[in-house]
Formats: C-alpha cells, structure tokens, sequence
C-alpha cells in the first residue's frame, strides 16, 4: 500500500502544487490500494477539500483505491458543512 502524506499547510495558494505531486506519486505506484494520511496537516482552508477530491478521482481513474486517513475534528466538519465528507470515508 501506497502512504502518501497531506503537508502541514494546505491553502489555497499551496493546492495546484500539492495536487500535482499527490497525483503524480499515485501514477508512480502500481500498489492497488493508496493511503492518503492527513494527520499533519494543521492550516488549511477549503481548497484541502478540493485536493483529497481531485486525489479520490484521479485514484479511481487509475483503477486504484484512496484511502483517506487522520482527519481531524475541523477537517471533518468542513467536509460535511460541503457534504463531501462520505466520499472521503468511502
């Protein structure tokens, strides 16, 4: 299994980057399964949403799964405020 690690900080100016090199290290992997850990990740705004989203698409594109790991509490409540939060958990 494929982990792959959300950074510190998430924002809106660090997404295209970090969407990038999480799509790109996904496509680099051929584990069947990719563990997407969240843990670290302590400032961010709605764009963290967009890139966990991006990464669940471009999984299933690869005929892969994501699973998404170490949410926290505000994490969590963001991605239910946008209803997003069941295809994170899915």
């Amino acid at each position: 299994m494929a982990v792959l690690n959300l950074p510190t900080v998430l924002m809106h100016a660090q997404a295209p980057a970090c969407r990038t090199q999480l799509v790109q290290a996904m496509a680099a992997t051929q584990d069947r399964v990719v563990l997407l850990d969240a843990a670290g990740l302590q400032t961010f705004d709605s764009s963290a949403l967009a890139v966990l989203l991006a990464c669940r698409r471009e999984a299933l594109a690869l005929g892969r799964r994501l699973q998404v790991q170490g949410l926290s509490d505000r994490l969590r409540e963001l991605a239910t405020l946008y209803g997003v939060l069941e295809l994170l958990q899915a």
